[in-house]
């Protein structure tokens, strides 16, 4: 019993110090250009599932409406746009260089098909190892669900607001 508590011991020990020893070397792909780590994808993304389901809200407090869309996209605008896009403009130098890339959330489905309670999530809390910040701290919460129904809406969304939304994207806007 002895041998075998030893050997896992150095086995474990072994393994430590070569990651260490990749880490320490330079060889980690830390790069926005450098392919994800080994599992990188599934770790991360079972772990997001599971979060998610566990702590997003099931039901907005309030009502989805043209005036909630507008108040949306124009706070949208300011702080998620020059990521995520806006609908028929092209990708941002700053969503260009991102990794993993962010999606763009007006082309295809984007979030439409998403629960507008884990759309809420996501902008509320961020998502570590993706760019994607936390706005918890700096939108209100009617704001953040004022975006999440926007966004939960995207594919049928009154002319009116994809006026507002279809205005090029100025520098510092």
């Amino acid at each position: 019993m002895r041998n075998f508590l030893s050997g896992f011991i150095a086995a474990l020990a072994l393994i430590v110090a070569g990651g260490l020893g990749y880490i320490g070397l330079g060889l980690a792909p830390v790069a926005t250009t450098s392919a994800p780590f080994p599992f990188e994808k599934l770790i991360t993304g079972l772990a997001l599932k599971a979060r998610i389901h566990k702590e997003a809200p099931k039901s907005p407090p309030i009502p989805a409406s043209d005036e909630a869309y507008a108040a949306g996209a124009l706070t949208y605008r300011g702080n998620c746009a020059v990521c995520h896009g806006l609908p028929g403009q092209d990708q941002t130098a700053i969503a260009k260089g991102q990794f993993p890339p962010p999606p763009e959330l007006f082309k295809g489905e984007g979030v439409t098909d998403d629960p507008v309670g884990v759309t809420y999530w996501k902008v509320a809390n961020g998502i570590r190892l993706t760019g994607m910040p936390g706005f918890g701290g700096s939108l209100s919460g009617e704001q953040m669900w004022q975006v999440s129904l926007l966004l939960s809406n995207a594919d049928k969304l009154p002319a009116p607001v994809r006026a507002i939304l279809q205005k090029p994207l100025r520098q510092g806007e």
